[in-house]
């Protein structure tokens, strides 16, 4: 999720009239394709860009047969194996606006490591790769979908996320309480893997002193008691939760305003063990208080050391 106001939807996603999914290959789409079902979307897999228009048609003409009952709500996932039609795809969403109608565009990306590691993992080759190298397929696509990122409506990154993980953070956005106003994704990470790609707003937590060098509290995380404790009583981690708290207050007051729908709050630290997420579930919870706002953590390198 990014702060390009381009990106902003209109309407909450499970109120879209359609939602295309698409991003990087070996980036998610597949796991946010099965969210979907699980949530009771009907999903259109590998459509091509130009059928965009008969399917919003067909979902039309069945509301109008069938006004009594609750239809699914519709998803389609497009992406680089349509081939040469992909390139529809900007010109069948422009022709979907100028109907009057505002479809979601969903990205799904990742970075050119964990997307390697993906596909070395399942032994397939990218669809773009040729016969040149992995990278090289990865490279071409990241090219070919520049565009098509910058304009997206919500832009996800799930490097540092197993299949749980994103699966939770998807639900959430698609869930479709109409008395939320914002979602917050609240996201510990650690700094030696990498900002996350789609962090809104990012704090750094290396100002505390690091639990890994106590003995007792290495092998534990900001999860457990003892760290979540050890933490806050450092000089400064209060003052930093209420001056955090109060700046995004007045941030989500203005997110609201200009209808932004999905943020994301990074918390970092140097592994994203110990600071980071104790200082996120406090930060969580802190912002959960507020009415209409529904915040979710996410712990994305909890684990990876």
């Amino acid at each position: 999720m990014t702060a390009d106001s381009r990106r902003t939807p209109q309407t909450p996603l499970a109120d879209a009239p359609i939602v295309i999914v698409t991003g990087m290959s070996g980036a998610g789409r597949s796991t946010t394709a099965n969210v979907l079902e699980d949530l009771g979307w009907l999903v259109v897999d590998n459509l091509p860009p130009q059928l965009l228009t008969h399917l919003a048609e067909l979902r039309d003409e069945a509301r109008a047969q069938h006004p009594e009952e609750h239809l699914q709500q519709v998803a389609v996932v497009v992406d680089v194996r349509s081939r040469g039609w992909f390139a529809q795809l900007e010109g069948a969403i422009g022709a979907a606006r100028e109907r009057g109608e505002r479809p979601s565009l969903v990205f799904l990306d990742a970075t050119d490591e964990a997307l390697v590691r993906r596909f070395e993992s399942v032994r397939r080759p990218h669809p773009l790769q040729g016969d040149g190298r992995l990278l090289d397929g990865i490279q071409r696509e990241r090219e070919l979908l520049l565009d098509l990122r910058s304009s997206a409506d919500v832009v996800i990154d799930s490097s540092g996320l197993n299949v749980h993980q994103l699966s939770a953070k998807l639900s959430s956005l698609f869930a479709g309480d109409r008395k939320v106003q914002l979602r917050i994704a609240v996201m510990s990470f650690g700094f030696k893997y990498g900002l996350p790609l789609d962090a809104d707003v990012v704090f750094d937590m290396r100002f505390l002193p690091n639990p890994y060098w106590v003995p007792e509290l290495r092998s534990l995380t900001g999860r457990d008691t003892p760290v979540s404790e050890f933490v806050m009583r450092q000089e400064g981690a209060d003052e930093f939760l209420e001056r955090a708290g109060s700046l995004l207050d007045t941030m989500i007051d203005g997110y609201v305003r200009e209808g932004r729908r999905y943020v994301t709050v990074a918390v970092g630290c140097t592994g994203g063990k110990h600071r980071s997420v104790a200082i996120a579930e406090a930060l969580s919870e802190r912002l959960g208080g507020r009415d209409r706002v529904d915040t979710f953590v996410v712990h994305r390198d909890l684990g990876r050391e």
